[in-house]
């Protein structure tokens, strides 16, 4: 029961702070409204670059992990 009621709590403050953001930025002016999208967009590319950094390093990762295990077995069978 009281993690419902924490649940429900946290929906409407959520709900709430949803509603006030729509509402102020409803109010932006023009140029304020473009900063945002401007660092709504500068982030979200930021982002995707350290996807991609991320993934190109465990790529990297497994191929040297990869490498290692093949030299091993290849010492053992010689």
């Amino acid at each position: 029961m009281n993690r419902t009621r924490k649940g429900i709590l946290a929906g409407v403050g959520l709900a709430i702070a949803g509603a006030f953001a729509y509402w102020k930025y409803r109010n932006m002016s023009a140029e304020e409204k473009q900063k945002i999208k401007d660092k709504v967009s500068d982030t979200s590319k930021k982002i995707k670059d350290k996807v991609n950094q991320v993934e190109n390093n465990i790529s990297d990762k497994y191929e040297e992990i990869k490498s290692k295990g093949k030299k091993k077995v290849d010492e053992v069978a010689s």
